[in-house]
């Protein structure tokens, strides 16, 4: 096994693989619980990898084929959970990494599920509407025989939405005979999406985020925020910590951000500026670069954008005193390491925006029990979960003097530790 914490200068970095990183935060946190080989061993592995040609016939009436993808992690738990990205970065390793990420996530929220995780190798934006509703259809028609309400439920992720999982519902219930609204969550409310779903993400991490300040003896009336990528996460969140007092003094795009010592008017700011670069076009006193807004005098950085962002490189540099984390792996091996060096604490994004998976439980829920949630139950509920699974990680980072992030890992592998025990190995 690796060593707990290696020296900043011989961790590897960003050019780290993510399915390299996911086994070494396993390991780590194996470290500190009493596991044996031979479960540690099923969870550096997916329980299955389904590969699948997706053909459609474009516009012009040519037929092209795309890769597809399905990973399954572990399923011990409960069926599998996870997004259903359209990208042309997907591949079997990224998609297996991205499972066992799911598997920690749903542990840590004590959720009933393992992870998964697929998508198809293609640029969304190369292909019309009709193009991609075919698409969607003939892959849910390929992954028919491996998904399921109580086998895997697929959700929108990168490059798909709200729409796309509507058409894989649809498509799968067609070859069902029945409507199967469980098959998938994330879907418009007006096909049995839940209420809430889609700011879930940004209020955990809003949660989690005032929930350390006052762990680390601050208060939310006038904490300073740094949010970096004013997305779907980054927005709800920045507004929301905004709505609890907290001064969000920076926010950003993929072109670069806005600053403001004395506080932006984040709700008049539009959310899909991540996408189109439009905070350029917001009044504001300073305009900086992301790199410089990472490295902002802050009392919470929130790196919400995409992964790898807060390296070694930079580490240094960062004068945040909280970095709670909305993307999924913005933080590399070694700058954990150096925060951890400087009492920086991190708190990890399998906890902070798992808010996303959280309310898809909700949703899953609400089929199984045929009964909708108002949006105010579906707050309130979430609000309670962020704060069960936060009580956890803080019992873990005291009894053990470990980081939050490894803390997680306990968390997680103590539960699914417990459920493989409990279910022992067939045959």
């Amino acid at each position: 096994m690796s060593t707990q914490t290696e020296p900043p200068e011989q961790a590897s970095d960003k050019d780290e693989s993510p399915i390299a990183t996911a086994r070494r935060q396993l390991e780590q946190a194996a470290e500190h619980l009493d596991l044996s080989e031979g479960l540690l061993e099923q969870l550096r592995h997916p329980s299955k990898t389904v590969e699948v040609s997706v053909p459609i016939r474009r516009a012009d009436g040519s037929v092209e084929v795309f890769n597809g993808y399905r990973v399954q992690h572990f399923e011990v738990r409960g069926p599998y959970k996870g997004g259903m990205r359209y990208h042309p970065s997907v591949s079997a390793e990224e998609c297996t990494a991205l499972a066992m990420l799911m598997t920690w996530k749903c542990a840590v929220m004590d959720l009933p599920f393992g992870g998964a995780k697929g998508g198809i190798v293609v640029d969304p934006s190369t292909l019309n509407q009709q193009e991609t509703e075919q698409l969607t259809r003939r892959f849910a028609e390929e992954l028919r025989e491996v998904v399921g309400p109580t086998k895997d439920i697929p959700a929108p992720d990168m490059g798909t939405d709200e729409q796309t999982v509507a058409w894989f519902m649809d498509a799968y219930s067609m070859q069902e005979g029945e409507t199967v609204p469980g098959i998938v969550t994330g879907k418009p409310t007006a096909v049995g999406g839940t209420h809430g779903r889609e700011e879930a993400p940004g209020r955990s991490v809003a949660i989690v985020a005032r929930e350390a300040l006052e762990y680390y003896d601050g208060t939310i009336d006038g904490a300073t925020v740094a949010v970096q990528g004013f997305g779907a996460v980054g927005a709800n969140a920045a507004r929301l910590l905004d709505s609890w007092g907290a001064s969000v003094v920076a926010v950003s795009d993929v072109d670069g951000g806005i600053y403001d010592e004395s506080g932006l008017d984040v709700e008049s700011i539009s959310a899909d500026g991540d996408e189109h670069g439009q905070l350029g076009d917001v009044d504001a006193p300073r305009q900086l670069s992301n790199a410089e807004l990472l490295e902002l005098d802050v009392d919470v950085l929130i790196p919400a954008a995409v992964g790898n962002v807060l390296t070694k490189e930079n580490a240094a540099d960062v004068q945040a005193g909280i970095i709670v984390e909305g993307a999924n792996g913005p933080t590399t091996t070694a700058a954990d390491a150096v925060f951890k060096e400087r009492d920086i604490p991190v708190i990890p994004d399998i906890l902070a925006n798992a808010g996303g998976v959280t309310a898809s439980y909700f949703e899953w829920l609400q089929h199984i029990n045929r009964r909708s949630w108002s949006r105010e139950e579906v707050n309130e509920e979430l609000e309670a979960e962020m704060l069960d699974a936060w009580a956890a990680l803080q019992t873990e980072v005291e009894d053990r003097d470990v980081t939050w992030r490894t803390a997680a890992y306990i968390v997680a592998l103590s539960r699914i530790g417990d459920a493989m025990n409990a279910r022992g190995l067939w045959p």
